[in-house]
């Protein structure tokens, strides 16, 4: 018992840490870990649970809430809840002094992904290649666009801002983090997490519990009638999300893949230390989706 609470939050530390990067989904971490489709299963089944209090069917919902897995889903959010306090002064700092290395590393991670999920599809064919091409152009015309950082946003556009980032989170390859940077909103959001700004996180988290309960039903009925399709748009989505994490933006070769989304040429000085970055994040992916595969039932 002990051995699976601690795998779980292991695994929301994973999820956690990937979701403060702008570029990096938790939900990559998730499909590496073997746990994606369980954990969307559950969102949905939690998030059906209050429907059915707002319908006052307060027995229907208390049954539907003792089914749920709550050691799995406790302990995951308990690890992510861990590493985006404990890390986001970390990630930030690496942004700032070392940006051409993480970004290369995760590059690494969220490509070699693309990789081992292509395992998920039963049978590829012509048309689940077609979405994943049209899926994965689409996303990297869309990333390269970007907007200012928003210096003092309204409780309503906080709470837009958690819906949208949350939906993102459990979307592999569409980043919470960047669509907080599109959206001009990561430096407040962040902030206000490292300055325990009670009041805007909790608006925060409003705005994610809704927007989590209504996409999260949509995607596993997704998820149960079109599987194959589903996991090729994944896939398209976190191919065309590699423009976010190109370690050389134009004119900006030192801010990593998080400046700008114009992709430059990499200098020579650093193209070695992002080449082993991204090597070691690499072997990462695949060491998380072998361990994911022996150890998604517990």
């Amino acid at each position: 018992m002990l051995r699976r609470v601690l795998a779980n939050v292991g695994r929301g530390l994973a999820m956690g840490a990937a979701d403060v990067v702008p570029g990096v989904s938790g939900g990559t971490v998730a499909l590496l870990l073997g746990i994606y489709d369980r954990l969307v299963g559950q969102i949905a089944h939690l998030s059906a649970a209050a429907a059915a209090v707002l319908r006052g069917r307060l027995r229907s919902a208390f049954a539907m809430a003792l089914r749920a897995e709550w050691g799995f889903l406790v302990a995951l959010v308990a690890g992510i809840g861990i590493a985006i306090v404990g890390l986001v002064e970390v990630v930030r700092w690496l942004i700032d002094e070392q940006p051409v290395g993480l970004s290369a590393a995760f590059f690494g991670l969220v490509a070699m992904t693309v990789v081992t999920t292509r395992r998920e599809v039963s049978r590829w064919r012509g048309g689940l290649v077609a979405i994943a091409v049209v899926v994965a152009v689409a996303v990297f015309v869309l990333l390269g666009v970007r907007a200012g950082s928003v210096g003092d946003p309204a409780a309503v556009v906080i709470i837009g801002a958690g819906a949208l980032a949350i939906c993102a989170m459990i979307l592999p390859g569409i980043s919470g983090a960047f669509v907080l940077l599109l959206l001009g909103l990561y430096d407040p959001i962040t902030e206000a997490v490292s300055d325990r700004d009670v009041g805007t996180v909790v608006l925060f988290g409003l705005g994610a519990v809704l927007g989590l309960g209504l996409f999260s039903r949509l995607l596993q009925r997704l998820l149960e009638r079109w599987r194959d399709a589903v996991i090729a748009v994944l896939m398209g989505l976190m191919a065309g999300s590699l423009r976010v994490l190109w370690p050389w933006p134009v004119g900006d070769v030192d801010s990593g893949g998080f400046g700008n989304a114009a992709l430059g040429a990499p200098p020579a000085s650093d193209l070695a230390v992002a080449v082993v970055a991204a090597a070691v994040a690499a072997a990462v992916a695949v060491g998380l989706h072998r361990l994911g595969g022996r150890q998604a039932s517990s």
